[in-house]
């Protein structure tokens, strides 16, 4: 990688030979996480108790450049609040979720580091370490078996790609749940609670607000450097926030299909296209204007109202 400053997930990382139908050889050049003992997650909460459905457990970890958090094999998925200080809390939250193609999760990158920028901001933030497809242990091998299965996933950037994982979605839902349930526990108002994801996570998002019931839907979302194939949308379909570069190599410049479907709904959406800053920028790759995306969200969050706070009767 050129720049070390942007740490990508594993989707940016794999994505750098990019073709219009098919992904090429894997890089040469690919940095090459080393395998690292599990973090402490202080905080991190069981999403689903202790009946956790799904897989086995066993989790493996390892780092980018020494730094940078990577996880997979998640079959135990935990939500970590990371709160403002309570004199200048918004009342809004935000549910994080990293990117990682349903095979990782970059959980420093866009997990860690964007909940604690939203929780400087006056935002409660919920970092969501969701379930994933299973992978190889070993590093060297699960990077050849990712790259194969992002290869095949991600045939036509005109659709959305093939390569999902609906656990992650039922995590969406459940984190949704769990911090509408402790809302007042946690300072937040249960009417603005929403999302925000990258990648992988764009897509985790856009699925739970597709999946959601009637009245249980993100009050609004990010959907940062997620494909922008065009979907049908819901009539109760909440602000979205749109952002990607447009020298991204894995979701290539098409326009911006999805936001004209949310215009097609009469839904509110705002979008961001920058010049630079490739895939997995996260909070932004130093001297391009995608170091500005977290303060736009927020922006347009007050925009919306709903970093209002509310005035006790």
């Amino acid at each position: 990688m050129k720049n070390h400053h942007r740490i990508a997930t594993v989707v940016a990382i794999v994505s750098a030979a990019c073709a219009p139908h098919a992904l090429l050889a894997q890089p040469a050049d690919m940095p090459v996480p080393v395998a690292a003992p599990a973090p402490a997650e202080p905080g991190a909460l069981p999403l689903y108790g202790d009946k956790t459905p799904g897989r086995a457990a066993g989790e493996n970890w390892s780092l980018y450049f020494g730094r940078d958090y990577n996880v997979r094999n998640v079959t135990r998925p935990t939500l970590t609040p990371v709160l403002p200080d309570p004199a200048k809390a918004t009342g809004a939250a935000v549910i994080v979720a990293p990117g990682g193609a349903f095979m990782g999760l970059s959980m420093s990158h866009e997990g860690w580091q964007v909940a604690h920028a939203l929780a400087d901001r006056g935002i409660a933030a919920f970092v969501l370490k969701y379930r994933l497809l299973p992978t190889p242990p070993d590093e060297k091998a699960s990077g050849a078996f990712i790259w194969q299965k992002m290869s095949a996933g991600l045939r036509d950037p005109d659709q959305m790609p093939t390569l999902t994982d609906p656990a992650a979605t039922e995590d969406g839902l459940a984190a949704l749940r769990m911090v509408r349930a402790n809302a007042a526990k946690w300072g937040v108002d249960p009417a603005r609670v929403g999302m925000i994801g990258f990648s992988a996570g764009a897509m985790t998002s856009l699925a739970t607000v597709i999946a959601a019931k009637p009245g249980e839907v993100p009050a609004f979302f990010g959907y940062i450097y997620g494909p922008q194939a065009r979907i049908a949308v819901r009539d109760d379909a909440p602000p979205m926030f749109d952002a990607i570069a447009l020298d991204d190599p894995l979701f290539p410049s098409r326009g911006f299909q999805i936001a004209q479907g949310w215009l097609a709904a009469k839904r509110p959406v705002e979008i961001h296209g920058y010049q630079k800053g490739s895939h997995g920028f996260g909070l932004g790759v130093p001297g391009t204007t995608t170091t500005m995306m977290l303060d736009e969200f927020v922006a347009w969050l007050s925009m919306q109202g709903f970093l209002t706070k509310k005035v006790a009767p």
